[in-house]
């Protein structure tokens, strides 16, 4: 009997469709890739957070944004590749290895990136160099499959050669100076959307282009505890260094209320969309992808922003850029939630989440953007709270009083 049916670290990749059994659920190798990103999504909250202190506003904000899309655009291309073809074996495993070195090369060259498209400091090299590498890596990745002839089809060798094409470039970036190399790397982060967007470019015109959506709405959904999760860990490190036993108490019940919205925002999240499956048609599919995107994006506005909460009592106006960065990061996050719930297929959630009440959310997300810095924190955090809470808190009540209607007769 050959190793392959021995042992899986000797077995080759395989497209899910030629298995007899494949299931949807996470390797512990992708779980692993997963939680590495927790230090690079730390690092671009505190990066983000850093901008507002250094009134950089709108180019810090840009900047934070470019850098987050290329990162989680990097991660969801590894996340596809991984809910097309299983892959245990020792190789994939050394290429998972050093794809996550990859990521730390990332994260760590972050704090030294400037907002200037003319200065871009001197990290932006090493994010380029790292992140063609990554790309690299996956290139490598879909060549295996290639190479093993396990692909009857183009798609493995077309995403090899994209990939190889794309990670040069990027390297090339890192290369480049100043400026031309900020405009190469953004070309190649928008090349790699084009080649979904463009229906003579597109891979999803191949008819073995079926990704496991069951896999990927589970790393969508472990990705995005990770981004809340480090809300929250930016809450106790940011209170840490302040020094508890320094602050005021009003100061404490205002992090709390942070800690409870972040709890509210994942279970909004879960309750809505969370594992839903994406329309049979490509609009749809893509909606679904890009608007985790921004979902993600606006839960570190978010978790940043409730950082802010330390420097506040009551009666204090809350800080403005952290005030802006909530209430735009809580609109965004509704409206993410609107475009994905629109673009799955109908679920129990549908009933009782509608439309409706995420729109009533992001009205008064917007009402708290336009107001905050003319009332006390108080006033402020409470408007942002009831547009959180009361996007949780009508569904729940209307199921209670639907299902039980239901249940009586």
């Amino acid at each position: 009997m050959a190793l392959a049916d021995k042992n899986p670290l000797w077995r080759p990749p395989a497209h899910h469709l030629d298995m007899d059994k494949s299931h949807d659920h996470v390797h512990w190798m992708e779980l692993f890739y997963d939680l590495v990103h927790v230090v690079m999504v730390f690092l671009l909250g505190n990066y983000l957070s850093e901008q507002m202190h250094h009134g950089h506003g709108v180019a810090g904000f840009i900047a934070f944004f470019l850098l987050f899309s290329a990162m989680w655009l990097a991660w969801g291309e590894t996340s596809i590749y991984n809910s097309l073809y299983v892959s245990t074996d020792w190789v994939y495993r050394l290429s998972t290895a050093f794809q996550t070195l990859s990521v730390m090369f990332m994260a760590a060259s972050i704090s030294s990136i400037s907002p200037s498209i003319t200065d871009p400091g001197k990290g932006f090299s090493y994010f380029a160099a790292a992140y063609g590498m990554n790309r690299l890596i996956l290139a490598s990745m879909y060549y295996r499959v290639k190479h093993h002839g396990i692909e009857s089809t183009s798609l493995s060798a077309e995403q090899a050669v994209r990939f190889f094409g794309l990670g040069l470039w990027f390297m090339a970036s890192a290369a480049a100076p100043n400026s031309v190399g900020v405009w190469m790397f953004i070309t190649g982060v928008v090349a790699t959307q084009a080649f979904y967007m463009f229906p003579s470019l597109t891979i999803m015109r191949l008819p073995r282009f079926v990704p496991r959506m069951g896999h990927i709405t589970e790393r969508f959904a472990l990705l995005l505890l990770i981004v809340n999760g480090e809300g929250f860990f930016k809450l106790c490190v940011t209170l840490s260094e302040k020094g508890i036993y320094k602050v005021h108490w009003q100061t404490l019940v205002n992090l709390s209320i942070g800690g409870l919205a972040i709890f509210a925002l994942t279970w909004v999240y879960f309750d809505f969309v969370a594992n839903g499956t994406p329309k049979q048609d490509r609009k749809s599919g893509y909606t679904v992808w890009l608007a985790h995107l921004t979902l993600m994006a606006s839960a570190i506005m978010m978790g940043v922003s409730m950082a802010g909460e330390v420097y506040v009592g009551f009666f204090e106006p809350f800080p403005t850029g952290y005030g802006i960065l909530g209430c735009t990061g809580l609109a965004i996050y509704f409206l993410s939630i609107y475009a994905i719930q629109k673009s799955i297929e109908p679920t129990a959630a549908h009933r009782f989440a509608t439309p409706k009440i995420l729109l009533t959310g992001v009205v008064l997300a917007l009402i708290c953007l336009v107001s905050f810095p003319y009332f006390p924190a108080i006033v402020g955090n409470a408007v942002w709270a009831s547009g959180l809470f009361v996007v949780l808190m009508i569904p729940i009540r209307r199921a209670y009083k639907t299902l039980s209607v239901e249940e009586a007769d």
